[in-house]
C-alpha cells in the first residue's frame, strides 16, 4: 500500500489470495512500543492503524497511570473485519496488481535483482523486489511428535526461494514461534473469570478512517494453577522445543506456556487473558498460552483453567520454524548488501509481531520510493522514531532471537511518545508523497489548534484572590504564591484538568488529546530539553558518512575483532559504527581519523 501511495506499480505475489490480511496469531493491534510503532506508521501516511480501528472490537490504553512515554494503545479487532478492510483496500488500488503464486527464484542481471520465476512458471520482471515471507521460508508446524511443512497451520510453505536465497550468497538462520490453541466461544463458562472491558470512548490509532464499525466486546482474565504447571511439567519431554526437534531460537517475550513453566518453576499462576476472534466468530482465543505440546495435552491443561473446564478445542496451538535473513547483511535502507535491488522486511528479518513487520515494510517501501525516483534515503534517526530504533538495532545489532519492540529500546523514549507521532513524522511523509491532503489539512488544523492553546496557556494569568485560594482549596490543593501564567501552573505536579477547566473554562474547546499533549509539553520540558541536546550532540556523529568500499584492514589502531565486525556490518554512518557491539569510543576515534585523513573537511 505504501509503495502504491507513492505511485510505484506494484504487484503482490501471495501464495493464498484469500488470506491477505490475514492475523496469524492474536487478533490484536498496539501495544507497549508497538502501539508507537502503529501510531507513527499512520502519521507517516500508512494504514495499518486505519484498519485496526475500523475493525476494533475492544480498545484500551496500556499504563495509563504511567508517565507519557510509557502509555500505548492496545485494540482488540475482529479478525474477519480487519482482513475484509484489508483486501478491499489493496485489492481496489489502481497500481496494486494482486497474483496468487509462489516466489520460487529471484533473478539477477549483472549482480542485481530484477524479476523472479513464479512455481507456475512465470518471469516477472522489476527494479526492485520485496520479500515479506513471514514465518513461511521453509516453515515447519510442529505439534508435540507430529511435524509437517507449512508456512502457518492450513498454509503451505515456500520452499524453493530459500535454496535461491543460498545460493546467492546470504547467511540463512532456523528461528521459531507458537501460537495457541483456538476455542469455541459456546464452551467457555465466562461467569468463573474477570471481565476486563474496553474503554469509552474508544481510543484509535488515527484520525483517518470510519473509526470503529463494530459492537464493543469484554475480554477476560483467568489463571493457569498448580494443576496446569503439573501436566505441562509432565509433558515437558514431549515439547518439540525439549526433545530437540526445534533447534532455532524462540521468542523470549511471548515463549510457549511450556519455556514460562520450565523457566519459572516458583510461580504459582499464569495469566490468560480469552479474547474474542471477533464479533460474530465462534472463536475464542485464550492468549498467553502458546504452546507446541501434543494435542491430548493441550486438552488437558486447558481443562484445568477456570472457565475452560469443558472448552472445546477447534484449532490446536502449534509451534513453527523457519529460515530467517540475519538482518546485518541489510543496509539501513532494509536493501540487501549482497544484492541491490533486493529489500527484505518483516519477521523474515527475525522480528515478531505485525507491527514490526508493518514498520518495516513501510521503511522499506519508502526506501524504494526514494531509490526510484532519484531521492536522499528515508532515514529519520533514533530521535525521531521507534521505527527507527527498530531497523537500526536489526541493521546494526542483529538479533539472536525474535525481535520484539518495547519502549526500553529507546533511548530516546520521551521525545517518542505516541502523542506526538504526527508532530514528528507527518511532515515527512508529506515530502515523501505518501501523507494525503486530507491527511495534511487534519494535520494543519490540529498543528493550528496546539500552537493556539500553548500561546494562551502562557498569555493568561491569574493571581491569587479570593476566589482563586477558594477554588484551590475546594480541590485541596494550595493555592499560588503568586500572579503566574497557566502554563506555569500546569507544570505543578498536583495541577488537574478538573482545576484548569475551573479556572480557565475556554479549555473545553480545544479536543482533549490536543490539551493532554500540550500539558505533557509543559510538564516535561526540562526532560524533552535534555533529550533533544543529548539527540543534537549524536547527531553530529550520524552526519559523518563512512565510504561503503572503506577498507577496515588498512585502518591504523583497530584490533583484529573490531575490524571484523566493522568489515561484516559496513555501517553506514560513524554513528552507526558506534552502537555495533564491542566497538569502542577508541575504535571510534580511529575511524575519524582515517576520515579526516581521505576527505579533510568531512569532520
Amino acid at each position: 500500500m505504501a509503495a502504491a501511495g507513492m505511485e510505484l506499480r506494484t504487484i503482490l505475489l501471495t501464495g493464498n489470495a484469500d488470506r491477505i490480511g490475514y492475523l496469524s496469531c492474536n487478533p490484536a493491534v498496539g501495544g507497549l512500543g508497538k502501539g508507537h510503532m502503529v501510531r507513527e506508521i499512520d502519521a507517516l501516511g500508512g494504514c495499518m492503524g486505519r484498519w485496526a480501528d475500523e475493525a476494533s472490537i475492544q480498545a484500551r490504553i496500556l499504563n495509563a497511570g504511567r508517565g507519557p512515554a510509557v502509555r500505548a494503545t492496545r485494540i482488540q479487532v475482529d479478525r474477519a473485519a480487519y482482513m475484509a478492510a484489508v483486501k478491499r483496500d489493496i485489492l481496489s488500488h489502481p497500481l496494486i496488481y494482486v497474483r496468487q503464486d509462489t516466489a520460487e527464484a529471484v533473478l539477477t542481471r549483472n549482480g542485481r535483482a530484477c524479476g523472479i520465476r513464479t512455481g507456475l512458471g512465470q518471469v516477472l520482471e522489476a527494479a526492485h523486489i520485496l520479500i515479506a515471507a513471514g514465518t513461511f521460508l521453509r516453515g515447519r508446524v510442529h505439534i508435540g511428535p507430529i511435524h509437517f511443512p507449512a508456512g502457518r497451520l492450513g498454509d503451505a510453505p515456500a520452499q524453493g526461494l530459500s535454496r535461491c536465497l543460498l545460493d546467492l550468497g546470504f547467511t540463512l538462520r532456523r528461528f521459531m514461534t507458537c501460537t495457541t490453541p483456538r476455542l469455541l466461544t459456546s464452551s467457555i463458562d465466562f461467569s468463573l473469570m474477570e471481565p476486563q472491558p474496553g474503554e469509552s470512548p474508544a481510543p484509535r490509532f488515527s484520525r483517518r478512517g470510519p473509526g470503529p464499525q463494530l459492537p464493543p466486546e469484554v475480554c477476560y482474565l483467568t489463571w493457569t494453577n498448580a494443576r496446569t504447571h503439573g501436566i505441562i511439567a509432565r509433558a515437558l519431554r514431549r515439547s518439540p522445543m525439549y526433545n530437540g526437534d526445534i533447534p532455532g531460537a524462540g521468542p523470549r517475550y511471548c515463549p510457549a506456556i511450556e519455556d514460562k513453566i520450565a523457566r519459572f518453576p516458583d510461580r504459582e499462576r499464569h495469566q490468560v487473558f480469552v479474547e474474542p476472534e471477533g464479533s460474530r466468530s465462534s472463536e475464542t482465543y485464550p492468549n498467553n498460552i502458546p504452546t507446541g505440546l501434543p494435542l491430548d495435552v493441550q486438552l488437558d491443561l486447558l481443562h484445568t483453567i477456570p472457565g475452560l473446564e469443558r472448552c472445546h478445542l477447534i484449532r490446536p496451538g502449534y509451534a513453527i520454524e523457519y529460515d530467517m535473513l540475519p538482518p546485518t547483511q541489510l543496509a539501513p535502507t532494509l536493501e540487501s548488501k549482497q544484492v541491490p535491488g533486493l529489500w527484505f522486511a518483516g519477521q523474515v528479518n527475525g522480528t515478531s509481531g505485525y507491527e514490526e513487520a508493518a514498520a518495516q515494510g513501510l521503511w522499506a517501501a519508502m526506501n524504494i520510493a526514494a531509490a526510484a525516483k532519484g531521492q536522499m534515503p528515508f532515514a529519520p534517526g533514533r530521535d525521531s522514531a521507534y521505527i527507527s530504533v527498530l531497523v537500526d538495532d536489526l541493521v546494526t545489532r542483529g538479533t539472536d532471537e525474535p525481535y520484539r519492540m518495547f519502549t526500553s529500546r529507546a533511548e530516546y523514549r520521551l521525545l517518542l511518545r505516541e502523542g506526538s507521532a504526527e508532530v514528528r513524522l507527518t511532515p515527512l511523509g508529506r515530502e515523501r508523497g505518501l501523507v494525503t491532503d486530507e491527511q495534511w489539512d487534519i494535520f494543519v488544523r490540529r498543528e493550528s489548534l496546539r500552537s493556539k492553546l500553548a500561546e494562551q496557556l502562557e498569555a493568561v494569568r491569574i493571581s491569587p484572590d479570593p476566589s482563586v485560594r477558594d477554588l484551590f482549596a475546594s480541590f485541596g490543593l494550595s493555592p499560588p504564591a503568586e500572579a503566574q501564567s497557566l502554563a506555569r501552573l500546569l507544570r505543578r505536579p498536583d495541577m488537574t484538568g478538573d482545576v484548569l477547566t475551573r479556572i480557565w473554562p475556554d479549555v473545553e474547546r480545544y479536543p482533549a488529546d490536543i490539551l493532554h499533549e500540550v500539558e505533557t509539553g509543559l510538564r516535561y520540558a526540562g526532560y524533552v530539553e535534555r533529550q533533544e541536546h543529548l539527540a543534537r550532540r549524536l547527531r553530529g556523529l550520524e552526519a559523518v558518512r563512512l565510504p561503503p568500499d572503506l577498507d577496515y584492514a588498512s585502518v591504523a589502531g583497530l584490533t583484529t575483532e573490531v575490524r571484523e565486525k566493522l568489515s561484516a556490518i559496513r555501517p553506514a554512518t560513524l554513528g552507526q559504527a558506534g552502537r555495533i557491539p564491542g566497538i569502542t569510543p577508541a575504535a571510534l576515534n580511529c575511524l575519524e581519523i582515517q576520515i579526516r585523513k581521505n576527505a579533510p573537511g568531512i569532520v
